[in-house]
């Protein structure tokens, strides 16, 4: 991974097999990011995404593999237990054009990404909501 700042945002390259989240977390921590908005494109060769079930309380995941270009990917920094935690959704294209999108459980990057990271002043933690069972912004 490779990054740059440019005033309140940061233009970042993550680069060839890196995990996405696990970037985003290392960016965070370096650089005491405690509330940022995410933004990015690229490809993936390995993705892990999600569809929240409200009543099991647990994601349907779907694993993919192969070359895919990600085509949006969106989403935060906020803190939980003093620590970054990353929350992102993406959708991705595979190679016959299929769209295959969700919550974002792992990504690995599959050529680049390139990546508009923009902290914000402040933070935002999140705490687990029991009744609905995932981490709630706390504002």
């Amino acid at each position: 991974m490779q990054y740059r700042r440019f005033g309140d945002t940061y233009a970042v390259r993550i680069d060839f097999g890196e995990e996405i989240t696990a970037c985003l977390r290392e960016l965070a921590g370096k650089e005491n990011i405690r509330l940022g908005q995410v933004s990015a494109i690229g490809a993936a060769d390995h993705a892990e995404i999600g569809v929240y079930d409200l009543e099991e309380k647990a994601y349907h995941r779907e694993e993919l593999n192969g070359f895919m270009e990600i085509t949006c990917l969106a989403g935060n920094i906020t803190v939980m237990d003093g620590e970054p935690y990353i929350h992102l959704h993406a959708t991705l294209a595979d190679q016959q054009h299929a769209v295959h999108g969700g919550h974002v459980i792992g990504m690995r990057v599959g050529a680049t990404c390139e990546m508009f990271v923009k902290a914000l002043d402040g933070e935002a933690g999140r705490q687990r909501d029991e009744k609905l069972g995932i981490n709630l912004w706390q504002l």
